[in-house]
């Protein structure tokens, strides 16, 4: 295969913001659910969605170009394999925030500082936005959702005895460690979040509870603790603080599970890459290479407690 013309690569990153804006927007419309049954005409569409015709049009054209939806016949489009991830399955939330409060912040970014973006402009921190936005830490805890049948694949293949307390920090809806229960009969789950996280409690079962709390401040005690996109979320000082919390409650044997990426060296394409501009404009956390997360782990976890980190 050719490489891509010079000219080709930088316009498709020049024109990002329009198809980040334009996803989010079909998402919100519920397009692809419209779209759900086979083939439409854009007219119909747009009446049922309470669109502009041309502009649904034009805006389907646009994604249709990349194959998010397809344009069958002039003015007739169907759903795609990617648009359908946007009927409900967490990446419809994650449309909602990319092209929503996160494109605003990003849209401020600036070369000068490593402070986050966010505060500046919503006068809160991205979480104490959430806390007061109900609404936006659903479609949250939904996005982070996306992927986690693959984490509880690479949990569930760890060596368990079968009768251990795991202990979520920060585990959202619960549907990760719910999913790991379901693979591990014996394990017991604590998940470990902010109150005003979004979950439905009424099905979580004997062996599943909910704990609130800020792992800044302390966690419940646990056989294993699991953090899952977590770590990434904080800058070193303020992740080393959730890593020495953990270690100052679990015991001796207790186990610390990190599922976060791994910034690959060079010009490896990775997504982690990209989510490493959003955490800086969101949080001012930040994605790691090996030798970072080496580094957080040995260095700052157990400079200022005297022994080897958990």
């Amino acid at each position: 295969m050719s490489e891509r013309a010079p000219e080709a690569v930088v316009w498709d990153l020049m024109r990002g913001a329009m198809a980040t804006r334009t996803i989010a927007i079909l998402s919100e419309l519920r397009v692809a659910d419209a779209l759900a049954d086979g083939p439409r005409h854009v007219e119909d569409v747009a009446r049922e969605v309470g669109a502009d015709t041309d502009t649904l049009w034009r805006l389907l054209r646009a994604l249709a170009s990349d194959g998010v939806f397809a344009e069958e016949e002039r003015g007739v489009f169907r759903n795609t394999p990617a648009s359908e991830l946007l009927r409900g399955l967490g990446w419809d939330d994650f449309a909602h925030l990319f092209g929503g409060v996160w494109y605003r912040t990003v849209g401020e970014l600036g070369p000068r500082t490593q402070a986050a973006v966010f505060p500046r402009i919503f006068d809160d921190e991205f979480w104490g936005w959430l806390a007061v936005n109900p609404c936006e830490r659903a479609s949250f805890d939904r996005a982070m959702s996306v992927g986690n049948a693959r984490r509880v694949e690479q949990l569930a293949a760890l060596e368990w005895r079968g009768d251990e307390t795991v202990v979520d920090v920060g585990g959202g809806n619960a549907s990760l460690l719910r999913g790991l229960l379901e693979q591990v009969p014996g394990l017991r789950g604590i998940v470990f979040d902010l109150p005003e996280t979004n979950r439905d409690e009424a099905s979580f079962d004997e062996r599943l509870s909910f704990v609130p709390g800020s792992f800044f401040e302390r966690v419940p005690q646990g056989d294993a603790y699991v953090l899952s996109g977590i770590l990434h979320d904080w800058d070193d000082e303020r992740a080393a603080v959730i890593l020495r919390v953990i270690r100052a409650t679990a015991p001796a044997e207790a186990r610390v599970l990190v599922l976060d990426s791994v910034v690959p060296p060079g010009n490896e394409a990775h997504g982690a890459k990209w989510l490493d501009v959003l955490m800086l404009s969101l949080l001012g956390g930040r994605e790691r290479d090996e030798e970072q997360w080496r580094e957080l782990c040995a260095t700052r976890v157990s400079s200022r407690s005297g022994s080897a980190p958990t």
